[in-house]
C-alpha cells in the first residue's frame, strides 16, 4: 500500500500527463488518417449540381468506353484512352444534367413503352438495326421474337444482361426524345413578326455619304490608358470570358543523331549488304524479314503506285541488282530487284468463295469445298448467271452486294494466290484457285493499264541516336534548367544564346497533348501544380527534352487586361478616334458641310436592304444599314454621325426603291423555326452545362 501511495505521491502529474498524449494522440490520429481525416486524400473526381463521380465509377466507365472504342478501331493507344476518358466525362454530365430536367418536367418511360418498342406496329430505330435481314434490309420481327425467346435457356446470364442493357439503351433513347420534342414545341416564329420581317426587308435604298476613316487619325496622337482599358473590359465581360487555363514558353532539346551514328547505321547496313547481293530469291522474305526495318512485300507494284524516293531509278535496275544506300525519311535503305513482270495496273474481277474449316469452325471440310467449287464452275462455264450463283453460294459477305466483284491492282492488299491469278491471267480467264479463306472460281471481266510491274525488297534501317547522343542532348538541357531558374534569366539566355523558344498556350487541365511535343501529360500537370514564373526541371519525351517556365496562369472569369491589351487597345482607341472625328463634325446641316470639315469626299451606294448588313464600298456595317431605314431621317435630312466599323459616317437617303416583295409569311415563319430548330439540336446541351454547376477535378486523379 505504502508503495502505490508513494507511485501516486510522485508520478500522479507524470502519469496524467501521459494518459492526455494518449488522447490527444488518438484524436489527431482519427483526425489526419481516419475515414474522414484532414489530410485523406478525396476520390471524387468531379460533380454536377451536387452530384459526385467517385474515382472507381468513373474507371469503369472508362473502360466501358475503352471497350467500344477497341471493337471499332482494335488496339487501345494513348488516345483512344484519352478520347475515352472525355467519353465517360461527357456522358456522366449528360446523365445528370438531363435526368434532372427529365425529373423536373415529370418525364419518365414506362415498361409498357418498352415492351411496346419491342413487339409494337412501330419498334424502336435500335431494335430494327438489331434484326435487320442481311439480305432483304428489312425488320426481321421473327429472328428478334426468336431470340427473346431463347434468352431464358441462357445459362450463361450473357444474354439477359445483354437485354437489360439493351433496353436502358432505349428507354434513355426515348425520354430524351420526349424531352427534346416538349423543347421543340416552344420554337414559335409568329405571323405578325414574319410580316414585319418582310415589311422591313422589301425596299432598298440609294444613299450619298461621307466617311470619315479611323486610319485618318494616327495611333500615335491617341493615348490610352490602362484604367480606361480596364474599364473596357468591365464593361464588356461576355466578350472577355476565358475557360481556366496555363501557357508555357519552353525549350526542346531533341536528340538528333550525330554523323558517328549515321556511321554506325552504315556499317550494319553494309555488312548485310553484302548477304543481300548473293541471297537466292527463296531466302530473300526471310532474310529481309530478318534484318530490315521494312518487311518483305511479296508482291508486284507499278511505277505509279511507287512512293518511295529514287523510283526513276529503282525501276530501271536489271533483276538481281542492288541500289543504295539512299534516304527514305528517317531510314537508310539499300533496294534490291527481285523480278519484273507486264501487269494491268487495275483488274477487275468477280468471284464465288467456299469457305473452308478454319480454327474459328466455319466453313466446310476440304473435299466438300473442292466438289462444290467444281459443281459452279461447271454450272458457269455452261452459261448459268453467275450473280445469281453469288447470291446462292459465295461466303464472301463483303463482295455479295456487288454480285463478287473486287478491283484489284498490284499493290491492293489480297490473299497471293487471288491476286496472282486476277493480274497474271487474261481478259475471260475462269479459274479455281484455293487461298487460306478456301476454294474461290474468279473470272477476269476487265484489265487497264498493262505495263512494267516490279518487285522490290528493301534493306531499311533508322539512324538512330545512341546513348552518348542522347546523353549529350540530356546534359545541354539539365545545364540550362540548373542556371536558369527563373522567368527573367530563362528568357534573357534565350535572347543571348539566340535559341529557339517556342509556346504552347491555352493549356488546359486534362490536356494530354501539346503540338510540337505529343504525349505530354506531365508537362500539364506541372503547369497547374506551379507559380507563376516557376522554371521546370528536364521532362523527358519522345527523343526530345524539355525545360519550360510557367508564364501565365489564367483563373476562369474575365481575362486580364495583359492577355487581350492588343485587342482592348485597338477598340478603346477606335472609340476616342470616333469621339474626335464626331466632335468635329458636331450637328451637320448637309453632306457638303461634313466634307468641307474632314476633307473626305461624298460617296454613293446604291441596293442597301435592311436585312443586309454588308454594303459593296463600305464592308460590314449594320448600324450604316440601319440608319439608311430611320424613319426620323427619310429623305430630308441628313443624318447624325455614325460611328461605325471602319469610320464614323454621316449619310442622307436619296430614294428608297420597292423590293420585288411577294414573300409568303407562312414559308419565312417555317424557314425561321426550322433553323432554331436545327440549332437545338448542337445547342442544348451546350446551354444546359452553361446552366449547371460543375465541378472538373479529373487533372488530379490523371
Amino acid at each position: 500500500m505504502s508503495v502505490i501511495q508513494k507511485i501516486r505521491d510522485k508520478y500522479a502529474v507524470v502519469i496524467v500527463v501521459v494518459i492526455c498524449l494518449a488522447i490527444v494522440s488518438f484524436l489527431l490520429q482519427d483526425a489526419f488518417f481516419g475515414k474522414n481525416s484532414l489530410i485523406r486524400r478525396s476520390t471524387t473526381v468531379g460533380k454536377v449540381n451536387g452530384t459526385e463521380l467517385e474515382f472507381t465509377e468513373y474507371q469503369q466507365m472508362i473502360k466501358n468506353a475503352e471497350d467500344r472504342m477497341r471493337m471499332s478501331n482494335g488496339a487501345v493507344n494513348e488516345q483512344i484512352t484519352q478520347q475515352a476518358r472525355e467519353s465517360a466525362w461527357t456522358k456522366f454530365l449528360s446523365d445528370n444534367i438531363l435526368s434532372a430536367q427529365y425529373e423536373k418536367l415529370g418525364l419518365a418511360v414506362t415498361e409498357e413503352e418498352i415492351k411496346d418498342q419491342f413487339t409494337g406496329k412501330n419498334p424502336s430505330p435500335i431494335i430494327t438495326q438489331q434484326f435487320t435481314d442481311e439480305k432483304t434490309g428489312k425488320f426481321d420481327r421473327a429472328r428478334m421474337q426468336q431470340v427473346l425467346a431463347s434468352i431464358s435457356q441462357d445459362k450463361t446470364g450473357q444474354m439477359r444482361a445483354g437485354l437489360l442493357q439493351l433496353e436502358e439503351y432505349i428507354a434513355q433513347s426515348r425520354v430524351s426524345e420526349k424531352y427534346l420534342s416538349l423543347i421543340k414545341q416552344a420554337v414559335y416564329y409568329p405571323k405578325w413578326l414574319a410580316e414585319k420581317q418582310i415589311q422591313d426587308n422589301a425596299q432598298t435604298a440609294s444613299i450619298s455619304y461621307v466617311s470619315v476613316p479611323y486610319a485618318s487619325i494616327a495611333d500615335s496622337t491617341v493615348k490610352v490608358s490602362d484604367s480606361e482599358l480596364n474599364s473596357f473590359i468591365n464593361s464588356h465581360k461576355e466578350l472577355f470570358k476565358v475557360e481556366e487555363s496555363r501557357k508555357v514558353d519552353y525549350l526542346a532539346f531533341n536528340v538528333i543523331p550525330s554523323a558517328a551514328d549515321t556511321a554506325a547505321t552504315l556499317k550494319v547496313l553494309m555488312d548485310a549488304k553484302q548477304e543481300l547481293d548473293t541471297i537466292s530469291n527463296n531466302d530473300i522474305a526471310a532474310f529481309i524479314n530478318r534484318n530490315s526495318d521494312l518487311p518483305y512485300y511479296d508482291s508486284y507494284i507499278s511505277k505509279s503506285a511507287l512512293m518511295v524516293p529514287q523510283k526513276d531509278t529503282l525501276v530501271t535496275l536489271p533483276v538481281g541488282a542492288v541500289f543504295g544506300p539512299y534516304y527514305d525519311n528517317n531510314l537508310i535503305v539499300y533496294a534490291k530487284m527481285i523480278d519484273r513482270k507486264t501487269l494491268p495496273d487495275s483488274v477487275k474481277v468477280r468471284h464465288i468463295l467456299v469457305a473452308t474449316q478454319n480454327q474459328q469452325g466455319g466453313g466446310l471440310p476440304d473435299s466438300l469445298a473442292k466438289a462444290r467449287i467444281d459443281s459452279i464452275e461447271r454450272a458457269v462455264k455452261g452459261g448459268a448467271d453467275f450473280k445469281a450463283l453469288v447470291e446462292q453460294y459465295t461466303d464472301d459477305v463483303r463482295s455479295k452486294p456487288t454480285g463478287g466483284e473486287y478491283d484489284v491492282t498490284p499493290s491492293t492488299d489480297f490473299l497471293k494466290e487471288f491476286k496472282d491469278f486476277a493480274l497474271e491471267k487474261g481478259k475471260g480467264a475462269i479459274g479455281v484457285v484455293k487461298t487460306a479463306a478456301g476454294y474461290h472460281l474468279i473470272e477476269v471481266l476487265e484489265q487497264k493499264n498493262i505495263g512494267s510491274a516490279v518487285k522490290l525488297a528493301y534493306l531499311a534501317k533508322p539512324v538512330s541516336p545512341s546513348r552518348e547522343t542522347d546523353s549529350k542532348a540530356y546534359a545541354e538541357a539539365n545545364e540550362f534548367a540548373s542556371k536558369n531558374r527563373d522567368a527573367k534569366t530563362f528568357e534573357k539566355t534565350i535572347q543571348e544564346k539566340g535559341l529557339n523558344k517556342r509556346i504552347a498556350d491555352n493549356l488546359r487541365p486534362m490536356d494530354f497533348v501539346i503540338p510540337g511535343i505529343g504525349q505530354a501529360r506531365e508537362l500539364v500537370r506541372w503547369a497547374y501544380d506551379s507559380d507563376k514564373g516557376a522554371v521546370s526541371n528536364v521532362f523527358t519525351f519522345d527523343n526530345t527534352y524539355v525545360v519550360a517556365v510557367l508564364t501565365t496562369v489564367r483563373a476562369e472569369g474575365t481575362a486580364p487586361l495583359e492577355d487581350v491589351r492588343p485587342s482592348v487597345e485597338a477598340e478603346v482607341r477606335k472609340q476616342k478616334k470616333a469621339a474626335q472625328i464626331i466632335e468635329k463634325i458636331k450637328s451637320p446641316a448637309s453632306l457638303a458641310d461634313v466634307s468641307k470639315a474632314t476633307n473626305q469626299p461624298e460617296q454613293k451606294a446604291d441596293g442597301i436592304g435592311f436585312g443586309t448588313p454588308f454594303v459593296a464600298s463600305m464592308g460590314f456595317e449594320p448600324r450604316v444599314v440601319g440608319a439608311a431605314f430611320n424613319k426620323a431621317w427619310g429623305t430630308a435630312k441628313v443624318s447624325a454621325p455614325i460611328e461605325g466599323n471602319a469610320g464614323v459616317y454621316v449619310l442622307k437617303v436619296d430614294s428608297y426603291q420597292p423590293g420585288q416583295g411577294g414573300q409568303d409569311p407562312a414559308s419565312v415563319s417555317r424557314a425561321y423555326e426550322q433553323s432554331m430548330l436545327s440549332a437545338l439540336d448542337g445547342q442544348l446541351f451546350t446551354v444546359l452545362k452553361k446552366l449547371s454547376k460543375i465541378e472538373d477535378n479529373r487533372s488530379k486523379f490523371f
